[in-house]
């Protein structure tokens, strides 16, 4: 439905986007997550036309960017990150002028605003000033703004930003609820939200795709080796080292002296999908060594992520 190929962006000689290549299927929702200045806005802009390529191209539903612009406008719901509101009209107002804006028939929009007031959670405000309304009521506002024309495909960036949890929890379930009918594409740095919103999830580093898939996906193809930490008692640095690098599974060993009742703190790093718990107890059990405590550290998208965008 909406493929990126090669898609590049230049500001004055500084890359945004290198080189981008993205497929998204009808009915995916998809993540855009890195740091700030990751390009991630850009390349939301681009894709909602507010911003030319240097290079690349874009094609949505078959239409190339450059030649159907109109026509894919028609197709795309955009709610940028300060949603564009008239600050004293009543919601109801803005709604309602935006239909004539769009040319929309008096009659549908009637119809479609009171759908939105329902489907945005928005029956009590629609008669308020937008300027009297909290940040998260008026992001409300905005994805009414955006869903008015009933697009194919929402585009949102930053969705969630500067709500509290449960305004955060509740856009959440909106925009879960309609993407059952709609391609979504949002932006986002916070990985909980991501996870728990989207079905796949494209990473973004530098203008370029640092890892693409579903969250459960990045976690097993994405991550490196899992550790075991153990505290142990009555042993030496050495000892524990020589031992416990010659259980299958382990790939290495560090031992620290932990300083206090002659504790050592150990981390075992262990190959992918290994676990060698169970031989690690009977390796320690053998000797007189006292272990304290022993648990297991796996990948989670928070140290994916981390490793992905780190500036090296």
């Amino acid at each position: 439905m909406i493929n990126l190929h090669s898609l590049t962006k230049y500001y004055d000689g500084f890359c945004a986007v290198d080189h981008i290549d993205l497929d998204i299927d009808q009915g995916e929702i998809v993540g855009l997550l890195g740091p700030n200045g990751a390009g991630k806005t850009t390349t939301l802009r681009i894709l909602t036309g507010y911003l030319k390529p240097s290079s690349g191209s874009v094609q949505i539903k078959g239409m190339d960017l450059d030649q159907d612009m109109r026509a894919i406008k028609q197709t795309i719901g955009y709610l940028p990150e300060s949603a564009p509101l008239y600050r004293n009209m009543l919601v109801y107002d803005y709604l309602t002028y935006l239909a004539r804006v769009r040319n929309i028939e008096p009659g549908t929009a009637r119809t479609r605003i009171r759908e939105l007031a329902r489907t945005c959670g928005m029956t009590e405000i629609m008669h308020k000033p937008i300027g009297e309304l909290s940040k998260g009521l008026k992001q409300r506002v905005g994805l009414a703004h955006a869903l008015l024309h009933d697009p194919e495909i929402l585009i949102l960036d930053e969705p969630t930003s500067g709500l509290d949890p449960n305004q955060i929890q509740e856009i959440r379930s909106m925009i879960r609820h309609i993407g059952r009918e709609k391609t979504v594409i949002l932006s986002t740095h916070i990985l909980s939200e991501a996870e728990a919103t989207c079905d796949r999830m494209v990473i973004i580093h530098q203008g370029r795709i640092a890892a693409d898939g579903t969250p459960e996906g990045l976690k097993q193809g994405t991550a490196g080796s899992s550790s075991i930490n153990l505290t142990l008692q009555n042993a030496q640095s050495t000892e524990i080292t020589e031992r416990l690098k010659q259980v299958q599974g382990v790939l290495d060993v560090q031992a620290v002296d932990a300083g206090r009742d002659g504790q050592v703190q150990v981390q075992l790093s262990c190959e992918r999908d290994a676990d060698p718990r169970a031989a690690v107890y009977q390796a320690v059990k053998d000797t007189d060594w006292i272990l304290l405590e022993m648990s297991r550290q796996t990948q989670t998208l928070e140290t994916i992520f981390k490793e992905l965008t780190q500036e090296n």
